[in-house]
């Protein structure tokens, strides 16, 4: 008999084995999945609760696997179930579990992770909430974590004490747009029985961190995945163990905090998901013509892509093959009101938008260091290297680039920058 719930058994039951040659473009064009009536498209299961024919069958489905029987959205809903299906595919993973947001992946991960007592050892440089949440949050709980340079391995293996669960990383970091090593980090987690968790928000499809050994994958739907802006979602990607123990009934954070992924966005973002590999490669193409264009005016760009980059050589050796070096860069303008006055200049020039978050198909622009970053205290973000004048900007899918940076230019002469 299963060791899983039949439920669980049920929602993990496409577990897929590893392909020999790995593509994740591949993988989710070739995920077929067909709404009852032949639909090029799954339907959309609009309904929170599920019925029975019988009490009979109701009880059954709780001491027996019933295949395809769904109970509560709660537990799982088949839209929710294409887009993780596809999610897996997509990362190379036996299996996903998508939520209401990427916090809540995170959140839920961690905490399935960590008891009391326990530690994280997490790169010193992510995402502000990511941040808050072991920083400030799960200290309430007994959780504590150490942040520290995740490039220098010497400095994560020295973090690790007698009660860490996990290492934590992005695979390119927000915002500084460093690159871990993700095969190394992996190894350091096994020589210690740790689980390495890697947050692929800013590089899916660039990276593919499970077949580099991470034991979990998380993602913000909400970027790149979707790409329209227009909602919140999560996903954890994983061994079918470990997404089960998210779903536990008495248990599982996932499954009793309730971070529930809408059946209509599961089914938005499963279809936008389809064209992800055309997106990505489009804003990797426009954010090298960039970076190199405004790194040939002198001004001071952080970009994987170039060469000077740090984790440049690390990052062409692990990344796919076709997808590019990631559509985010960043420009030092010195100082925050140089940084203002760009982005003010950029945006009344319809170069994109002054707005948090990425991926969009328009280019996005902020200041991290007084916005997604903000939950980061200063003298930290100065530690890092996270200055007042960094702008991070996530490149759009412009169609003709090179018109862009003639815009480009006209506003950083304007605000005094060339």
């Amino acid at each position: 008999m299963s060791r899983f719930s039949p439920i669980i058994e049920s929602f993990l039951n496409t577990t897929r084995e590893s392909a020999m040659s790995f593509d994740p473009a591949t993988e989710v064009q070739d995920f077929l999945a067909f709404g009852e009536f032949g639909g090029v498209n799954p339907s959309i299961t609009d309904s929170s609760t599920y019925t029975f024919l019988n009490p009979e069958k109701m009880e059954e489905l709780f001491d027996h696997e019933i295949e395809g029987c769904f109970l509560y959205s709660r537990h799982v809903n088949p839209s929710a179930k294409y887009l993780a299906d596809a999610l897996a595919r997509m990362e190379g993973g036996e299996a996903a579990q998508v939520m209401g947001s990427g916090m809540a992946a995170i959140a839920c991960t961690l905490m399935q992770l960590c008891s009391a007592g326990d530690h994280i050892v997490s790169s010193r440089t992510i995402y502000g909430g990511s941040y808050a949440l072991m920083k400030n949050l799960l200290p309430r709980w007994g959780i504590t974590t150490s942040f520290v340079d995740a490039t220098d391995l010497d400095k994560v293996r020295a973090a690790i004490t007698d009660t860490t669960k996990a290492i934590y990383v992005e695979t390119l970091s927000n915002p500084l747009l460093e690159v871990n090593d993700i095969k190394e980090l992996a190894a350091l987690a096994r020589e210690h029985d740790l689980k390495l968790v890697v947050d692929n928000t800013f590089t899916p499809m660039i990276f593919s961190p499970l077949k580099q050994g991470a034991d979990i994958v998380v993602h913000s739907l909400t970027k790149f995945i979707n790409g329209t802006s227009d909602c919140i979602g999560g996903a954890v990607i994983a061994g079918k163990e470990f997404i089960a123990s998210l779903m536990d009934i008495n248990c599982g954070p996932s499954m009793l905090l309730g971070p529930v992924l809408d059946s209509f966005r599961a089914s938005s973002i499963l279809k936008n998901l389809h064209s992800l590999h055309i997106r990505m490669k489009k804003h990797g193409e426009n954010a090298m013509f960039l970076s190199k264009h405004l790194k040939e005016k002198g001004l001071d760009i952080h970009y994987p892509g170039l060469p000077d980059h740090p984790g440049h050589a690390l990052m062409n050796a692990t990344r796919n093959d076709s997808y590019g070096f990631g559509g985010i860069l960043t420009l030092d303008a010195g100082n925050v009101e140089r940084a203002g006055q760009l982005m003010n200049l950029m945006q009344q020039r319809k170069v994109g938008y002054l707005a948090v978050s990425l991926g969009y198909f328009k280019t996005l622009f902020s200041a991290p260091g007084h916005s997604t970053s903000s939950e980061i205290p200063d003298e930290e973000q100065k530690a890092m290297g996270l200055t007042d004048g960094l702008i991070r900007i996530s490149i759009g899918l412009d169609n003709e680039i090179h018109r862009t940076a003639v815009t480009i230019d006209g506003c950083l002469k304007d605000a005094g920058l060339i």
